[in-house]
């Protein structure tokens, strides 16, 4: 079996919520999110997912990733992995784009990186190492982490620059599956958020 790897952002924060940058803040989950997180775990949990028996599970140390794993059932299982921690946004941090944008017009964080934070190089680097884990060993990956690092791992699965990140949205507690078609990798299923509708 060619392995796959699943994606889950964590659950909606205050933060994530009003559009702040958030990276390396740890914002708790709001109760909005935790129910998200709990709806995630029972759609991982039933077919054709069916808990996912012998997937490795890894999630970002912040406490909004780890609580969404925790509650979608995955904690006991997963490893705290550094790698998937969100872009650190630097001076940016707490920011919204359009306050950005007030102080650094066209400004694009998948073009130009942040000050005093990291560069498109250093995400890139951290998002070709998670792609590389997950195609080490023939099984699924499952991994918790958080939208911006999510959506690099997305685009260097493709073989595409970060920037394709720009391109491909995730919401809050959604799930993207990253697999093969005709022996190229490719997108099976991106930002589904259909567990939340229950």
């Amino acid at each position: 079996m060619a392995p796959r790897i699943l994606l889950a952002r964590h659950g909606q924060t205050a933060w994530s919520l009003s559009g702040k940058h958030t990276g390396r803040t740890d914002v708790p989950l709001l109760e909005e999110g935790r129910r998200g997180a709990k709806l995630l775990g029972e759609r991982l949990h039933r077919p054709p997912l069916d808990g996912l028996d012998g997937v490795e599970v890894r999630t970002s140390p912040l406490s909004r990733a780890r609580e969404t794993c925790e509650l979608a059932g995955f904690g006991e299982r997963a490893e705290r992995w550094d790698t998937l921690m969100e872009w650190d946004y630097g001076a940016y941090e707490g920011m919204t784009p359009a306050e950005i944008q007030a102080v650094r017009p066209g400004w694009l964080i998948w073009r130009d990186g942040v000050p005093g934070g990291e560069t498109v190089a250093d995400v890139t680097a951290r998002a070709d190492e998670v792609v590389s884990w997950a195609r080490s060993a023939d099984r699924d990956v499952l991994v918790f982490a958080h939208g911006h690092i999510l959506r690099s791992v997305g685009a260097r699965w493709l073989g595409l620059p970060l920037d394709f990140g720009a391109r491909i949205r995730l919401n809050p507690t959604s799930l993207s599956v990253l697999g093969w078609a005709y022996g190229e990798p490719a997108l099976e299923s991106w930002n589904d958020t259909g567990h939340l509708a229950t």
